[in-house]
């Protein structure tokens, strides 16, 4: 039998423990759990790809079955280049379903042989987003409760104080 494996995708800016909570009970769900990380040249990032790519390698290491990597260009051709059948979501809340829900149909249309799975966000974590935890640090305040140590280093390393 074939191992299930699922990519989470998303751009990590910062990675936040609502990401790792998924990606800890994706691991659950799937033998094998890549964290892909999309890179659009065309966004501006507050953290740049390698160091996105670091924290996440750094944060995840203690996870088993976990891989990081990252890709350009659609996620359901990068889910068959490396063969896996899922892809992991998580979901916040209501305004998080319609959007996920739009791609997921159109990633359905694309790859019929490829699910999209939604894990339910932890309640602690459901107002967090790599958006709100950036416009905190970036006004000052204090994100020690909303990402992982190695993400607090790389985002004091970039914004201004």
């Amino acid at each position: 039998m074939s191992p299930r494996i699922a990519v989470y995708a998303g751009s990590f800016d910062p990675v936040t423990h609502g990401h790792l909570d998924v990606i800890r009970r994706g691991t659950t769900v799937f033998d094998q759990v890549i964290v892909a990380i999309g890179h659009n040249v065309r966004k501006q990032r507050t953290l740049p790809l390698a160091v996105r790519e670091q924290v996440l390698r750094e944060v995840t290491a203690d996870i088993p079955r976990v891989r990081v990597d990252t890709f350009e260009g659609l996620l359901v051709d990068y889910c068959r280049r490396v063969g896996a059948g899922a892809i992991l979501r998580g979901l916040r809340a209501v305004t998080d379903f319609e959007f996920e829900f739009q791609i997921g149909l159109a990633n359905m249309d694309m790859a019929p042989d490829v699910e999209t799975v939604f894990l339910l966000t932890d309640p602690r974590n459901i107002f967090v987003s790599s958006s709100l935890v950036k416009e905190i640090a970036a006004n000052g305040g204090d994100v020690t409760r909303y990402v992982p140590e190695a993400a607090l280093n790389a985002l004091r390393a970039v914004l201004p104080r």
